[in-house]
């Protein structure tokens, strides 16, 4: 018997393992349970490396007590403290890391933005908590097909939130595309969160002629901080420069 392997994430102790025991039931599930996001991702790298890994997460939306309302907070691989990786994250990072892995969201309501960023951040299945177990499993079956499952009354909601969301990654991308190839350089920059010193150093450029590039950059985007500017970058899918490789150069020179 091929047997479904089921890793349920919920820092609610109680109700993990009473869902646990309860998927454990089905003589063709295999279930553990994981209390935090970085927990889980321990869990899914392990299986990995001794070859048996999760065939489906299910990921409790308010994970470590904060909403899945908005984009990930926070790099998963970054999170090595209990709670520090949120329920949208996690899904995100599963997806990065392990994309054969299906993940399906736990809900204490239905909440069409909610599912909506769940699917964006590669969810495959947005389930109530207190739906049938029947329900659930076969939630649990149709995501291994490759079947997204919603609740029918969220399914004109989470269109409308999935549309609403292209149209303004559109309207961002061609905001972002009126830049030039110096003021895209830059821009990466600041959603990598460097101020303006550390962005003259990495560009070999004056801090006057960054500040210049940065007050372009917000003018050709329309917004009055560089928050706001990072939040339609991220929008329109522009990522930040790689830190990681000025990390290790910096060592080696040091060293």
């Amino acid at each position: 018997m091929v047997r479904i392997r089921v890793l349920v994430v919920d820092d609610h102790r109680i109700f993990a393992e009473s869902l646990a025991a309860a998927l454990a039931a089905e003589p063709d599930v295999e279930v553990a349970a994981a209390g935090s996001g970085p927990a889980a991702l321990r869990c899914l790298e392990r299986a990995l490396a001794e070859g048996r890994r999760y065939d489906v997460l299910l990921v409790d939306a308010d994970l470590g007590g904060k909403p899945t309302g908005g984009r990930p907070t926070v790099p998963v691989r970054a999170a090595d403290e209990e709670g520090l990786v949120d329920g949208l994250s996690l899904v995100a990072g599963v997806r990065s890391a392990q994309p054969a892995v299906r993940t399906v969201v736990l809900a204490e309501k239905d909440d069409p933005r909610r599912a909506a960023l769940a699917l964006g951040a590669g969810a495959c299945g947005w389930v109530a908590k207190d739906c049938s177990l029947s329900r659930l499993l076969a939630v649990i079956r149709g995501v291994l097909r490759g079947e997204t499952h919603l609740p029918p009354a969220l399914l004109t909601g989470v269109l409308k939130e999935l549309t609403a969301a292209r149209r303004h990654r559109t309207e961002s991308e061609r905001l972002v595309e009126s830049l030039t190839p110096r003021e895209r350089e830059v821009l990466r920059c600041m959603v990598a969160g460097l101020g303006r010193k550390a962005v003259a150093e990495r560009l070999y450029l004056s801090p006057h002629t960054v500040r210049t590039h940065m007050q372009n950059v917000l003018g050709k985007l329309g917004v009055h901080s560089t928050l706001a500017a990072v939040a339609l970058a991220r929008r329109a899918g522009v990522g930040p420069v790689d830190l990681a490789g000025d990390v290790v150069e910096r060592g080696g020179q040091l060293a």
